[in-house]
């Protein structure tokens, strides 16, 4: 078994050498390939230190699976010379999401949508995963009628420069210098703002649209009532979401708990006498995705209301897509 990583520079790039690690993948040998600027670069893998190569079309003989991270312009360069190789690539950019013969897959939601790949397999925006994964299985018990969101998302989501820069605004605030920004287009430090992605002509951002597209597709229900609010805030990573949830038919609390509990890749975290619920630091870094401040919404037939928070980095982009070349 052999392995690609593209993009190994980056932050999800390097998250997925460690977690291939972690997770003890049963790979023979692994290739990390960036740009020629990242070239001769080293990263440690297994002890080992891994020179980086020059991401090139005929990078890819050999090789049996490639995660990409690089951002939808090198997937869509790239990506076809590495199937025409004989690899499988699995995507994590939003290149390939929506394309209707790619499937979309969380491995928890819809493994079988994996036999029906043609070589691209994408991993869903990370936004839409850390929803995703505690609402599936309320929604497979009690049918889910409508979802209104907000998330609350880390700078982790818009790579390691930014992560970079509200370490550096932050620190250039508290000691009264100026800073100028190279990624965000407002103050991040001591600040939040409706998520930086283009506007749509719908008045949805396009981050917006993807989780809601995404989650349609992922849940195969292309009319899924979903509307969401992204904000940017000044975390280094993790997102957390405020999710509140519409039901189809009547479900006691004590249930929803016990679906949470059994639920793969879900981790209830909660002290209700000390007002301790999930936190991005309780996240971070971690593998799964946290649930709290489980209770009904007293204004909707059916309602009910969750905290949750979840590694971008991880569940979020590196985790799902090697969880999905573990189930391939």
């Amino acid at each position: 078994m052999k392995v690609a990583v593209v993009g190994a520079t980056g932050a999800v790039g390097m998250e997925m050498v460690k977690v291939l690690e972690k997770r003890a993948f049963p790979l023979d040998s692994l290739v990390l390939l960036a740009s020629e600027r990242s070239a001769g670069k080293t990263i440690e893998f297994k002890k080992d230190k891994i020179e980086v190569r020059k991401l090139e079309r005929d990078s890819f003989e050999g090789i049996d699976i490639a995660l990409f991270s690089a951002g939808s312009k090198i997937s869509k360069e790239f990506a076809h010379y590495a199937v025409s190789s004989g690899c499988i690539v699995i995507d994590n950019s939003s290149a390939f999401r929506m394309e209707p013969d790619v499937p979309l897959v969380i491995p928890e939601i819809n493994p079988e949508d994996l036999a029906s790949h043609k070589g691209i397999i994408a991993n869903p925006n990370c936004t839409t995963i850390i929803l995703s994964l505690p609402v599936w299985p309320i929604h497979k018990k009690y049918g889910v009628a409508r979802i209104v969101s907000c998330s609350y998302q880390a700078a982790s989501g818009a790579g390691y420069s930014a992560m970079l820069e509200l370490k550096e605004e932050t620190m250039a605030i508290l000691t009264n210098k100026p800073y100028e920004r190279r990624v965000f287009p407002f103050q991040y430090a001591f600040n939040l703002f409706p998520h930086n992605s283009p506007m749509q002509d719908d008045g949805y951002c396009e981050e917006e649209n993807k989780v809601i597209q995404e989650t349609r597709k992922i849940f195969h229900d292309s009319s899924f009532n979903i509307t969401i609010t992204c904000v940017r805030v000044p975390i280094l990573r993790a997102h957390s979401l405020a999710i509140n949830i519409e039901l189809s038919k009547e479900a006691n609390i004590d249930d929803i708990y016990k679906i949470l509990e059994n639920a793969s890749g879900v981790e209830i975290l909660e002290e209700r006498e000390k007002n301790r619920w999930p936190m991005p630091v309780d996240a971070s870094e971690k593998f799964p995705v946290f649930v709290g401040r489980i209770r009904k919404d007293r204004t909707i037939k059916n309602g009910i209301w969750l905290w949750v928070v979840g590694d971008q980095l991880l569940k979020g982009a590196a985790l799902n897509a090697i969880q999905i070349a573990e189930k391939l």
